[in-house]
């Protein structure tokens, strides 16, 4: 049997994380955004001790297209918080994972301007530094958009500039090509698709529930989405049976 023929059947969770920090005890709401660097830990352990590898959105994109078989679970964060760096990639790299990092290119160094106001708390986001430090440390850097709009909201000009532009800056930073995009919000229709894949991307993440499989439209991928109260074997549902898919 084909790596293709054979990727019919074979689905990988992409994960979806945002701060790797402990929440704050102020934090008003969405606490469900952190999930504490202990909790990550284990999460990454139970992949590793289960035959999984952790890959990034580029790593994995053979799986993606069918052209390789494996047992993976690919490991992305939105919006590029510091804490990412601080507790999220020794823990990748003391187990041989990459990642895929989304970063908001207008707000690199300052704070999650487009939420902070809801939560209540201003969260720091990775400088140039820190960004290089990351893509040093063998992970990698995504596109979330310049200013974190939802984009179907936006006019053609203002929808190329947010999903170019961020390549562009993100490219400019790190001195390498970007490759990948995550939609904020997951708000996308096949205009915004269109324009992802036409800027250069070569996939891209919603929001959506569900496993990801071959043969699915690389710039509309489902993810699973991990929360500070999913105990470790809510982690294992999620990471290691469908049923994502069944709740999507």
């Amino acid at each position: 049997m084909s790596a293709t023929e054979g990727s019919k059947a074979q689905t990988c969770p992409i994960f979806m994380y945002h701060n790797i920090a402990q929440a704050p005890n102020d934090l008003r709401r969405w606490r469900s955004l952190y999930v504490s660097p202990g909790a990550f830990t284990r999460q990454m352990w139970l992949l590793k001790r289960m035959g999984y590898m952790g890959l990034s959105m580029t790593n994995a994109m053979p799986y993606l297209r069918g052209e390789k078989l494996g047992r993976i679970a690919v490991i992305t964060l939105d919006d590029g918080y510091a804490d990412n760096l601080e507790s999220a990639l020794p823990v990748l790299q003391r187990y041989g994972f990459t990642a895929t990092c989304y970063v908001v290119s207008g707000s690199i160094g300052r704070y999650n301007n487009w939420d902070a106001d809801k939560l209540g708390i201003r969260k720091p986001l990775m400088t140039p530094e820190q960004l290089r430090a990351w893509h040093d440390g063998g992970m990698e850097i995504g596109a979330h958009t310049r200013s974190h709009p939802h984009l179907t909201q936006c006019s053609d000009a203002q929808l190329r500039d947010e999903i170019a532009g961020s390549k562009a800056d993100l490219e400019d930073h790190l001195g390498v090509l970007v490759t990948q995009f995550c939609y904020p919000y997951g708000d996308m229709d096949d205009r915004v698709a269109d324009v992802t894949r036409s800027t250069g991307y070569d996939a891209a993440t919603t929001t959506q529930r569900g496993r990801a499989a071959a043969g699915m439209d690389l710039w509309r991928l489902p993810r699973v989405q991990i929360a500070r109260h999913h105990m470790l074997p809510q982690f294992a549902m999620r990471a290691f049976t469908h049923y994502e898919n069944r709740r999507a």
